[in-house]
């Protein structure tokens, strides 16, 4: 039995930040409604190549992208642009504690689905918006991309070469952690609800979000004033803290403290620069950083990774190498940790798909993988019938 067994959650949100919160309580047990547009379904659902291909190695209409953030879910087909599926929609809630949508602000006012259209029938209820730039501010009814909130956000100026062009994180990272930080909001808002009776509404943003997790980069510039740049690899409070370039390839140094530093020049044959005093200290090392990494990549480019990783590792210095994904994917730790796990599923050739497992470990509630992400409107029928009649809509 899951954590969050007998809890149930409307979703009707869409692409990645909401279908990442709804999927994270999924694992922990919640029973999710994913609400999809007939048809269509969720807009991620065409965000490929690749898709899961069927039988006949045809491509279907199930995107990797989507399988990403939808499993422990069931699909109801439902157009909320009607009387008909508006009521659905609010007969459904009478059945749930949350509901989750990424809709423009007050997007579903004119659908009666928004919060306060809901609250006086609802009063438990936890009702989530997730948006661009929330409910409230000038910037309100811009639209919500991980892209611009990434540019907006500044994280952008951060990351990248020096001398390169402004660089966005890999993957939808403001999205990621928007999701992560609403699941982390209802769970707060669920354990009010159980104190008090009463639900409320949380507004989260990804802008906000993405100002948020800037962490020690954004204290550093309200601390001093001065507006961080990027450093490509570089770490802003920390030195030697990179990637360097070795004989064959590429590795991490992450010396943490000045121990693992004396202990890293003992190993490269440089121990001078341990007792230096331009180096000696963290402090120091900061400010003459340019200095000492051409120093140390002048050592580093003539020694070979296996070797550097192996020597680091039995004097304990932090660092490691630089894998692909399929690298990732099959390492021991991968498939100690369940990292990696397989559904089966009704459309693919294989029957299964892969996917990537979640990383929190249980010691008397884990997690759990019920469901694969659905096909569209999969579960309508099953879901009418066990939670509506005709009277409800």
């Amino acid at each position: 039995m899951g954590a969050l067994d007998g809890l149930r959650v409307l979703d009707l949100s869409r692409i990645l930040a909401g279908p990442t919160a709804t999927q994270l309580l999924g694992d922990f047990g919640a029973d999710i409604i994913k609400v999809e547009r007939p048809d269509t379904g969720d807009d991620t659902r065409g965000w490929g190549p690749p898709f899961v291909t069927d039988k006949d190695g045809q491509p279907t209409r199930e995107s990797a992208y989507y399988l990403c953030a939808n499993r422990n879910k069931r699909s109801i087909g439902v157009d909320i642009a009607t009387a008909e599926g508006a009521a659905t929609v609010r007969a459904l809630l009478a059945h749930c504690d949350v509901m989750v949508e990424n809709f423009k602000p007050d997007g579903l006012a004119k659908y009666g689905l928004d919060y306060a259209s809901l609250c006086d029938e609802f009063p438990g209820l936890v009702y989530c918006s997730i948006s661009g730039f929330g409910q409230t501010g000038p910037n309100r009814d811009k639209p919500g991309y991980d892209l611009l909130a990434q540019a907006y956000g500044g994280i952008m100026t951060l990351t990248g070469a020096p001398q390169g062009e402004p660089m966005k994180v890999a993957v939808g990272i403001a999205d990621v952690m928007t999701g992560m930080y609403a699941s982390n909001a209802i769970l707060a808002a669920l354990r009010h609800k159980d104190k008090t009776g009463e639900g409320q509404h949380i507004d989260i943003a990804l802008v906000d979000c993405q100002i948020a997790w800037l962490i020690n980069e954004g204290t550093n510039y309200l601390t001093s004033g001065n507006v961080p740049t990027r450093r490509g690899n570089g770490h802003p409070n920390i030195v030697p803290y990179q990637v360097f370039e070795v004989a064959d390839g590429h590795a991490v140094v992450a010396v943490g403290n000045d121990a693992q530093f004396v202990r890293f020049c003992d190993l490269l044959g440089c121990s001078d620069l341990a007792v230096d005093p331009d180096y000696a200290t963290n402090a120091a090392r900061l400010v003459n950083r340019d200095t000492l990494i051409a120093i140390l990549s002048g050592i580093l480019i003539d020694v070979e990774r296996d070797w550097l990783i192996g020597e680091m590792e039995a004097r304990k210095i932090p660092g490691g190498p630089i894998n692909d994904l399929a690298d990732v994917f099959e390492t021991d730790q991968v498939a100690a940790r369940d990292m990696k796990i397989e559904m089966p599923h009704p459309v693919a050739a294989s029957g299964k798909v892969d996917l990537i497992g979640n990383p929190v470990k249980f010691s008397k509630t884990p997690v759990t993988y019920r469901r694969a992400p659905p096909v569209c409107g999969a579960d309508t029928d099953d879901i009418i019938k066990e939670f509506l009649n005709s009277d409800d809509i």
